[in-house]
């Protein structure tokens, strides 16, 4: 299958289409492609040139995403479709995320929605994760992949961006049950700058998701000089906590330079530290550091117990009592 009929299309003048799949709401003329590069109009219908186009298939340990209260210890069937709708400079998966004419979605073999249910299954998986690109320009594979994987008991997350619309929120939502959105500034000239997407909605995403009872995780890559000042970090912290809940999870990762953004060096270990810290004086309950040496277990916020251990990722020993405290009774935010 080498195109896809678009959902989220609207028809315009002059054989134009707006897409309105993601908050680019690009308009596109006969013959051309928008932002991702993977939406294309032909004779004034929009398709979907990605459709079961994978360029990735693993299988990940749920911490991987990352995901820390969703399902312990479990493994996700990870997939990927080729595109992305931002074009950040730092991105490690430039590779299969920026369309090229080495990577053109048609040089990918097609895999049937069946198929990707059935090696989920069949490896001990308990989710599918969209992940490693943009999940949210593939929204017609993603959802048929979606409502099969809900058929045969297994769990849908997306990795995402979270450059969404209410019309793609509202189709996806449905079929969803965890997502990691990347705040990736919390200053809006900022995040255009180096994602060439708008900041706000990715927040009104984050908040979307959270309402509608998707489980919600949050992750900020912070790199030095570009997001790590303390009003960003303040902004973050107290977005999660005033307009999602202190119960959302807050991942913060060490940045490590990549070849195409070598200029800027790793994140010193002293500003992940400090991060964790601004988020717990905002109210957070549940702070992890990412790509260094710290602990990622979950203590207990009211009495300080370990209730999750985890020992690198895929080994995590979970020690509640349907959801709670075991020595408290406090109830541990997640799905487990």
């Amino acid at each position: 299958m080498s195109e896809h009929p678009a959902l989220l299309a609207s028809q315009l003048a002059d054989g134009k289409v707006r897409c309105e799949v993601c908050a680019h709401r690009c308009v596109i003329s006969p013959g051309k492609k928008g932002f991702c590069k993977v939406r294309e109009n032909r004779r004034g219908e929009l398709f979907s040139l990605s459709y079961g186009r994978l360029v990735a298939a693993h299988v990940d340990p749920i911490e991987k995403k990352p995901l820390y209260h969703f399902l312990p210890g479990s493994l996700s069937y990870s997939i990927a479709a080729p595109g992305c709708n931002f074009r950040c400079k730092w991105c490690q998966n430039e590779d299969i995320a920026q369309i090229s004419p080495s990577n053109e979605p048609g040089r990918s073999p097609y895999t049937p929605p069946e198929r990707v249910v059935e090696a989920a299954i069949a490896t001990g998986c308990q989710s599918i994760a969209f992940t490693y690109t943009e999940p949210t320009i593939s929204l017609e594979y993603n959802l048929d992949v979606s409502r099969l994987a809900h058929d045969a008991g297994l769990k849908t997350i997306y990795i995402t961006n979270g450059y969404m619309t209410t019309e793609m929120l509202e189709l996806t939502i449905p079929t969803l049950d965890a997502a990691n959105v990347d705040i990736k500034a919390f200053d809006e000239s900022i995040h255009r700058k180096y994602t060439a997407g708008h900041l706000q909605p990715v927040l009104d995403a984050c908040v979307a998701l959270h309402k509608a009872g998707v489980w919600l995780e949050v992750t900020t890559l912070l790199i030095p000089g570009i997001n790590d000042d303390e009003t960003q970090l303040q902004g973050v912290a107290e977005f999660i906590a005033t307009k999602l809940s202190p119960d959302v999870p807050w991942h913060i990762s060490r940045y490590f330079p990549q070849p195409n953004f070598h200029e800027i060096p790793a994140t010193p270990a002293k500003t992940i530290f400090h991060a964790i810290d601004v988020g717990h004086k905002a109210g957070l309950r549940y702070v992890y550091g990412g790509n260094l040496q710290t602990s990622t277990d979950t203590d207990c916020p009211n009495c300080g117990m370990r209730v999750v251990r985890r020992m690198g990722y895929g080994d995590a020993i979970v020690d509640l009592n349907d959801g709670a405290c075991p020595k408290c009774g406090f109830r541990i935010a997640g799905v487990w």
